[in-house]
């Protein structure tokens, strides 16, 4: 009798123990998903509205290797101007005489700015200033707010940088 009631009371100690853990994680899912929808919805916001900073991690020239580079580095995209400090690494067909600044460190408010949804997550943005060597920026985020950054420029090679997009954050 005795060995029934240890049997009965560690079955329903176990299928306790199992209900409670399903429920626990189905909750870490549901907490998970929640913040996952509320992260695509603020990239949502700040690629609608055109306001965004993108911080690179790694850049990749046409010739070279990839490397990674200090967040220090950025590209401040606003409705009204575009502020560029970006590194350059590959060569240059001309390039202005004494000019020691990067090519991708630049501001205009000059620029022509379209957005296009992808097919199956993010967002193709193409930035063209006018006033700058710069031929075209193309700019893909995901939903999750990684970034891609492709710059073609008139007398240079092109190159890539990988990062993420962030809030601007204002400054006091």
């Amino acid at each position: 009798m005795k060995s029934s009631f240890a049997v009965k009371a560690l079955f329903f100690l176990s299928l306790s123990f199992f209900l409670f853990t399903g429920g626990y994680a189905q909750t870490k899912a549901q907490q998970k998903a929640a913040k996952n929808a509320a992260k695509e919805a603020a990239v949502k916001a700040m690629v609608d509205s055109k306001t965004y900073v993108f911080i690179p991690q790694s850049v990749s020239p046409m010739s070279g290797r990839v490397r990674q580079i200090t967040p220090d580095f950025n590209m401040v995209v606003t409705p009204d101007s575009i502020v560029s400090y970006l590194p350059y690494f590959g060569r240059a067909y001309s390039a202005p005489y004494g000019s020691t600044k990067s090519p991708l460190d630049f501001k205009t408010k000059d620029f022509q700015y379209t957005t296009n949804p992808r097919k199956k997550d993010g967002w193709d943005v193409s930035i063209k200033p006018g006033d700058k060597d710069i031929q075209n920026i193309n700019v893909t985020i995901t939903s999750s707010g990684y970034a891609t950054v492709q710059v073609t420029s008139n007398n240079r090679q092109p190159i890539t940088f990988n990062g993420y997009i962030q809030e601007v954050k204002n400054r006091k």
